[in-house]
């Protein structure tokens, strides 16, 4: 028996409990027999395929079935798409934006930031407490998960020890779509109440548009002098555009 068809025997069982409510609930009315048969089949086609055999509207279906148990909810995922560009945007976009879209309520808005909470869990996972120049891939791909798709920019420090194995991650300060506030005496304050060596700065640019401004430029200048005061040495300062990042070093700014 192949994979498949154990899926096309098996799918009443494994998905029966959405249409099952809790012992002792009243029975909610079932939704339609063309609903529940569309999201056995693409439940079947994600398991056997993988998420690469499904668009971005029936990934976000997948989400949304959770949610919405009785509804057919792919009109609802265009619209997100329609709205928020793509799939990682919908997941990322704040949750007062997702309000104002018709059909989004508290259950849709929970699910997206669950699976969102998710996916930065699992790739910083891949960073922390790992030797950070030797893992450059997973930190760029953390850097792009983390904040990529914010409304408004963040400054973060990556604080390494002497082997540039990350020991912290934290977020500086949140500004404005276009300037957030930072101040490099608590950058390295902060940095010998952790014994830390080395630093790794990131900032992302809302606008998608990952090239420095003049004062992204003068404050790492400024991190930089006071870092090297006191021994401490800066690795790079990233800024995280939408669909890529620049490097100061690479860039010859460091």
């Amino acid at each position: 028996m192949t994979r498949s068809q154990h899926f096309s025997d098996s799918q009443a069982a494994l998905f029966a409990h959405d249409e099952v409510p809790p012992q002792g609930a009243p029975r909610a009315e079932k939704s339609p027999s063309y609903i529940r048969d569309h999201r056995a089949r693409l439940r079947e086609r994600f398991l056997v395929g993988g998420p690469e055999a499904l668009p971005d509207y029936e990934m976000l279906e997948l989400v949304l079935f959770r949610a919405i148990p009785r509804r057919d909810v792919k009109p609802l995922a265009r619209l997100l798409l329609e709205t928020f560009g793509d799939y990682n945007g919908v997941l990322s976009a704040p949750t007062h934006r997702l309000s104002e879209v018709a059909g989004v309520g508290d259950a849709v808005i929970c699910e997206l930031k669950v699976i969102e909470a998710a996916a930065h869990r699992l790739a910083r996972s891949r960073v922390l407490q790992k030797p950070i120049l030797s893992g450059w891939n997973a930190l760029l791909e953390y850097c792009q998960t983390a904040m990529a798709h914010g409304d408004i920019e963040q400054f973060r420090v990556l604080y390494l020890d002497r082997k540039n194995v990350l020991i912290a991650d934290e977020q500086q300060a949140r500004g404005t779509v276009d300037h957030v506030p930072v101040y490099p005496r608590e950058v390295v304050k902060r940095a010998l109440e952790l014994n830390a060596t080395a630093l790794i700065l990131v900032h992302n640019h809302p606008s998608g548009d990952p090239t420095p401004s003049e004062a992204d430029i003068v404050v790492t200048e400024q991190i930089q002098q006071a870092a090297e005061a006191l021994g401490i040495v800066l690795h790079d300062h990233l800024v995280i555009g939408k669909s890529r990042e620049l490097s100061f070093r690479a860039e010859g700014l460091l």
